[in-house]
């Protein structure tokens, strides 16, 4: 009796021990990527009924998450990002408030009768959501101490305070803190969201958090050649059992070299890949042109690109103030400088015709042939190739 209060029924070396920890929360975290997020917040994937119950059951019983709640709370987060109203923004609240205490404003916010009204929908309501899964949240990680230690004794013990800790840390402190905080940007969207690889075993893929951002609603996270997402490998393999439904998925960069002039397609390849673009004219337009610039005493090239492809709203007051002097001192950077501005009011622009938009894209393409700048010919020669990717391939 006391090696069953031990050991449990299952007695293991060590190493084995670390071993079912590692995947009882690998599983774990797979239910928050894929379920949670990319499946219930994003509706990018669509899973059968059966391996979506195991994920909600699974996920309350090893973190007692309620469905609802968390994708109510990172919806809003996308919507109000980097604000006041941010949840659990390192820019709004610090760093070490969210990366160790992200849990703590995760369960502030769902308290709040608002934000789950307005972006809980379309979440499961059924049976068992409304008289076990919500009310009884708790019952969960209760039910699985005792599993774990019917299972392994004492050593259960310290799997299950592994298992409580892990989601909070990961997800609510290390992805929403340090992946708004530290790491490298594929895109410069509008919020300070950062890949922080290489954490992709443990994280799933929500480590590429800036792809993320730049394309909230795809399945595959990974952007670029040298990046894997784990979450989007295991989407594969269920698409392949019939398991799930890949519905959404970023556009790759297309373009037809044979192609000359600004129609239809250019315009909805322009603005379903404009993270690409924007991408494409720092790397074709912005670096070369600065290149070619001495930058300010005391500032380096670093330093100097930073401020040239960062979205103005992210800028403070002190780089705002060096932005405006390296533009000053420099013509050339401010017109190519301005040409991005333009190019990024186009497709943000809302309650304009398809005539409307393909007019302003021609002006601003035979505006940057007659600049002088070869850097801008050259990108408005390459902006009229962009064509859309034909849907059967962009998941594979």
């Amino acid at each position: 009796m006391s090696d069953l209060l031990t050991f449990g029924l299952i007695a293991l070396p060590w190493w084995g021990y670390l071993l079912v920890t590692l995947g009882l929360t690998h599983l774990t975290s797979l239910g928050v990527t894929l379920y949670l997020h990319r499946c219930q917040a994003h509706r990018s994937v669509e899973m059968h009924p059966l391996l979506s119950h195991f994920f909600r059951f699974w996920l309350w019983l090893t973190t007692g998450q309620v469905t609802r709640e968390w994708v109510a709370v990172h919806r809003k987060h996308h919507a109000k990002c980097e604000t006041e109203e941010d949840p659990h923004s390192p820019v709004f609240y610090g760093i070490h408030r969210v990366l160790w205490g992200g849990a703590f404003l995760y369960r502030r916010e769902t308290r709040n009768p608002q934000t789950l009204a307005k972006y809980g929908h379309a979440t499961p309501h059924d049976w068992l959501e409304r008289h076990l899964y919500t009310p009884r949240s708790t019952w969960g990680p209760i039910s699985m101490l005792g599993l774990d230690l019917l299972l392994f004794g004492l050593p259960g013990l310290a799997i299950w305070a592994v298992q409580m800790v892990w989601t909070p840390f990961w997800a609510a402190g290390v992805i929403n803190g340090i992946g708004h905080y530290w790491g490298y940007r594929n895109f410069e969207c509008k919020d300070a969201a950062t890949n922080i690889v290489p954490i992709g075993l443990i994280a799933g893929g929500e480590e590429l958090h800036n792809n993320h951002h730049a394309f909230p609603s795809s399945a595959r996270f990974s952007q670029r050649r040298g990046e894997f997402d784990l979450g989007w490998a295991y989407l594969r393999l269920l698409e392949r059992l019939r398991l799930v439904t890949i519905k959404k998925v970023a556009p790759r960069p297309h373009r037809d070299r044979q192609a000359s002039g600004v129609d239809r397609e250019t315009l909805q390849a322009i603005v379903a890949q404009r993270m690409h673009v924007l991408r494409d004219y720092a790397r074709r337009v912005t670096v070369p042109t600065l290149r070619s610039h001495a930058v300010l005493p005391g500032m380096s090239a670093l330093r100097a690109r930073q401020l040239l492809v960062r979205d103005q709203s992210r800028l403070s007051r002190r780089a705002s103030g060096e932005l405006e002097r390296l533009l000053a001192a420099h013509p050339q950077l401010l017109t190519v400088y301005h040409f991005r501005e333009r190019l990024q009011e186009i497709w943000e622009s809302s309650g304009h015709s398809d005539e409307h938009l393909l007019e302003r894209i021609r002006e601003w393409c035979r505006h940057a042939e007659a600049s002088g700048i070869d850097a801008l010919r050259g990108f408005a020669a390459r902006l009229q190739t962009y064509r859309p990717v034909p849907v059967p391939n962009a998941a594979r």
